[in-house]
């Protein structure tokens, strides 16, 4: 499944972990080209001359069933360097005839501290006699295959880093991907050119060229329709393609009545006036709200606004002659998601309502630009382009928008409610210079309703909720420690200025074990 036209690239292969993004994404930060791909799509691949490493990552299974996720053994005899981390490298000391073995009682989750053992070229620079790492296993290998030596070590692992530097062959028990592990990138940067001896190729800023030669050559007369939010993706894959055809493209808005305040009216001005877009605009927000009226479950509500964006703007792209393609803004991220790892215990934690899931009777082919690139590549991207900054690097915002940040029912007087909260909140952060040091914040609406006092009266109402996250790609996530004064006068602002709301909390949990939205 190539998609760069690169002569040199790192592959990869996803045996099910949650951070296997991570590690292509360190790869891409150091300028090489990376591809993740799936131990099934690696056993049909007879082309290696364009790969000049491989990465085997973590995951949830074990070598020490009868069956196991693997890759062929000749891809070793192939004289290619492979870094093996955490299931990775158990895999390798497996099938090298080393012995791996479960123990629930030597088990490592979290940090450990990793001891140097030899000197190795994997670890040039990493360390001088110990450093702090990041493990999450309970197999350890006991046995170390013929030919390998061991590096480094911790106090529960004794083979924590073995390696056979003839052939090229490492593995890590730990994680480098991760922040956790202190000074992680050295093993990166050191297995990509000190061991792979790949030169840098890969500078997001330079795609933008190439891409729209690539849309010019798909799309030649034909005319192209787009689903336009106003969020970053659709907003980069707008201006993309209109540089390659112009009025060729026609962008779809679909007004659901679920935004921030007057974010709709505000993208539909800038897209009409400022970049000339061709744009159909659809106010259908009643429509949304009758459809969405005494609808409580997270998931009913989530499914409900997807196939009722598909639905109407289905409908209104019937209207519109000649029209073959339909433009996605789906990530990379996306395209490993929506894949089937046999053997992973991957679990579906909620559904994501991307405009993904073209239907068929359309018969329209998909044109998806981006779906090579990463969330912050993708911001890159947008602002060679020329994107406004306050839409480029906007925070994340859920496709079903303010429906899944108004817990249980939703009515158009709660939407309301929480636009004027959230609109006072993100205004706040802006002027206070603490917006861009945030991964996501966002206001909710709780459905709690407290007794207050304001003057002499009485109130009973709304609870309003306030998050904010630090993280690199939402699949971690931190809560961010917003100074005292800051909620304090936010706190009291909304309460002051959004009748409705009489109290509001502040969000301190971490993902994992919450998630950033909460439905």
């Amino acid at each position: 499944m190539q998609f760069h036209n690169s002569k040199e690239k790192i592959l990869i292969v996803d045996f099910g972990s949650q951070v296997t993004k991570l590690i292509a994404r360190r790869v891409r930060d150091m300028g090489v080209y990376s591809e993740i791909v799936i131990p099934s799509e690696i056993k049909k691949l007879k082309d290696f001359s364009s790969i000049k490493g491989i990465i085997l990552s973590g995951g949830p299974s074990t070598v020490t069933n009868l069956k196991f996720q693997t890759i062929p053994y000749e891809i070793f005899k192939k004289n290619i360097p492979i870094l093996g981390i955490c299931y990775g490298l158990q895999l390798i000391a497996k099938l090298h005839g080393g012995k791996i073995k479960s123990s629930k009682k030597r088990r490592e989750f979290g940090r450990a501290i990793l001891f140097k053992k030899k000197k190795s070229i994997l670890t040039k620079n990493f360390f001088n006699k110990k450093s702090a790492v990041w493990m999450s296993h309970e197999d350890a290998v006991v046995k170390l295959p013929k030919n390998f030596i061991v590096s480094a070590y911790t106090k529960n692992s004794k083979l924590t880093i073995i390696e056979n530097q003839k052939k090229k062959i490492y593995g890590v028990q730990f994680h480098p991907e991760v922040t956790h592990t202190e000074n992680g990138n050295q093993i990166f940067k050191n297995f990509l050119f000190l061991i792979c001896k790949i030169k840098k190729n890969w500078n997001i800023g330079s795609q933008k060229q190439r891409l729209i030669k690539k849309v010019k050559y798909l799309v030649g007369s034909n005319k192209v329709i787009c689903a336009l939010s106003g969020g970053v993706d659709s907003s980069v894959v707008a201006l993309l393609i209109n540089k390659a055809i112009k009025k060729n493209l026609i962008c779809i808005m679909v007004d659901t009545g679920l935004m921030r305040k007057n974010e709709f009216k505000y993208s539909y001005g800038i897209f009409k006036k400022k970049y000339k877009l061709n744009i159909k605009l659809i106010d259908a927000s009643k429509l949304f709200f009758k459809k969405l009226k005494k609808v409580s479950d997270p998931e009913k509500k989530r499914k409900i606004i997807g196939n009722l964006f598909i639905k109407i703007f289905e409908k209104e792209s019937k209207k519109f002659k000649n029209v073959k393609f339909l433009a996605q803004g789906t990530l990379y991220p996306d395209i490993i998601e929506s894949r089937s790892y046999t053997g992973s215990k991957t679990s579906k934690i909620k559904s994501h309502h991307n405009v993904g899931g073209l239907p068929k009777k359309m018969n329209l082919k998909l044109i998806e630009p981006l779906k090579e690139f990463f969330k912050d590549e993708v911001r890159i991207l947008g602002n060679s382009l020329g994107l406004l900054k306050d839409i480029c690097f906007r925070h994340p915002f859920p496709g079903p928008g303010l429906g899944i940040r108004v817990i249980g029912n939703v009515t158009p007087q709660k939407i309301k409610i929480l636009q004027e909260a959230d609109h006072i909140y993100m205004n706040e952060l802006i002027k206070s210079n603490l917006y861009d040091k945030i991964w996501q914040a966002y206001a909710a609406l709780l459905p709690v309703k407290t007794v207050g006092v304001m003057g002499d009266s009485r109130t009973y109402e709304y609870t309003c909720l306030l998050r904010a996250v630090t993280s690199e790609d939402g699949m971690t996530a931190d809560y961010y420690n917003l100074p005292k004064v800051f909620l304090d006068k936010i706190s009291n602002k909304i309460i002051n200025n959004v009748r409705g709301i009489n109290r509001v909390v502040y969000d301190i949990s971490s993902k994992p074990p919450s998630t950033i939205e909460l439905e």
